[in-house]
């Protein structure tokens, strides 16, 4: 279980450039990077209710889904950062994870706990037309049953990430809550 890519971006944009390293902040979230903030940075949460805890410090993304996406046809927003990512895993399940479950990203102590689901929205469609279809499955009355494009984490303990860090699992006490999307 590994880190592919660390990723940041001081604007709003959709894709966020791949760099060396990160520095993540406790409580606040990555160094440099537009979401950085004890309160909610996302543009349309601002907008609803600027005085939210800011539950999206961090967002992953599993280089799994870039392959799953490869091998259906798509050729853009399918390498690291390019869907909105700061950090793209190797080797985990991420969207299985309960929340409530820390990763020990590197050895430098950096901590984050997970906080739920990213909901795939209308701007993946910019990357490449039905990028956000392909990031979601639905039942036959349209109803969203899995939704693809990562999760979203707080930093509970900070410290410099890079590329090929380890990333361990600790997962809260029993019964385990599933994600849903914040």
């Amino acid at each position: 279980m590994s880190i592919v890519a660390v990723c940041v971006s001081p604007t709003h944009t959709m894709s966020k450039p791949e760099v060396a390293e990160i520095n993540l902040i406790t409580g606040l979230g990555i160094e440099g990077d537009a979401h950085l903030g004890e309160k909610v940075q996302h543009l349309s949460r601002v907008k609803l209710n600027p005085d939210q805890p800011n539950l999206r410090q961090i967002h992953l993304i599993h280089s799994e889904l870039h392959d799953e996406l490869r091998a259906k046809g798509f050729t853009s927003g399918v390498e690291p950062g390019q869907m909105g990512e700061n950090i793209t895993t190797k080797g985990i399940d991420i969207l299985s994870l309960p929340t409530g479950t820390k990763l020990i990203l590197g050895d430098q102590g950096a901590i984050i706990q997970v906080t739920g689901l990213r909901n795939p929205c209308p701007q993946l469609n910019g990357l490449q037309d039905e990028l956000m279809k392909a990031c979601r499955e639905m039942d036959e009355e349209g109803r969203v049953t899995k939704r693809k494009a990562g999760i979203m984490a707080i930093v509970l303990s900070g410290g410099i990430v890079k590329k090929n860090d380890t990333i361990t699992i600790e997962f809260p006490p029993e019964p385990h809550t599933p994600l849903v999307v914040v």
